[in-house]
């Protein structure tokens, strides 16, 4: 695709790529739990998120906790503790789980019968870069009406999926300026 940046950064523009604000800010939506996993509390709520259906065991397992139920049985009432490892893959599949448990309900209140969502893109930072090399960057806004593919490969976490999407289905929208959105400093959209 033509103005896709090669050499970001170059001259001391800071930012981040589109796709992972977008990620960000939807991760955000889904409400994943607060507390670190480390903690006794977020173990426990995600173990408790894990274990309270079949259809959540199942998913758990998918998503890569593959230890028996007796032993998160003995994490739940506190006689042993997680390996690092473990606490990894309890995250890892709560976030997976997360995901899939809340894309339909998210991409239908992005979608919006239609109607989409208006998203909002505040530029990259250039105040490091000498000041003949810099562009003049407005703050753009645009509404973004096709969230299936941006969402489906969020709930993948398929990053070159979400950039691919992300591009096609969104950011080609702002006209021919839309390579100077491929970086910002943000993304903003409420649904």
């Amino acid at each position: 695709m033509p103005e896709r940046n090669i050499e970001f950064g170059k001259y001391g523009a800071r930012g981040v790529k589109g796709h992972e604000a977008v990620a960000r800010r939807l991760d955000a939506l889904a409400g994943f739990v607060a507390t670190p996993v480390t903690a006794r509390r977020g173990l426990l709520a995600r173990l408790h998120y894990l274990t309270r259906s079949d259809h959540a065991r199942r998913a758990a397992r998918e998503a890569g906790l593959t230890v028996t139920e007796r032993t998160i049985k003995a994490w739940l009432e506190g006689r042993r503790n997680p390996s690092r490892a473990n606490l990894e893959k309890i995250e890892t599949a709560y976030r997976t789980v997360r995901r899939h448990n809340v894309a339909r309900y998210l991409l239908a209140r992005l979608n919006r019968e239609g109607r989409g969502t208006r998203v909002e893109f505040h530029p990259l930072n250039q105040s490091q870069v000498p000041r003949p090399r810099q562009r003049v960057l407005a703050y753009r806004s645009l509404n973004v009406r096709h969230w299936d593919r941006i969402v489906e490969a969020w709930v993948d976490d398929d990053e070159a999926a979400l950039d691919d999407a992300w591009i096609t289905d969104a950011v080609v929208d702002l006209g021919s300026e839309w390579g100077q959105y491929e970086y910002v400093t943000s993304i903003g959209f409420a649904a």
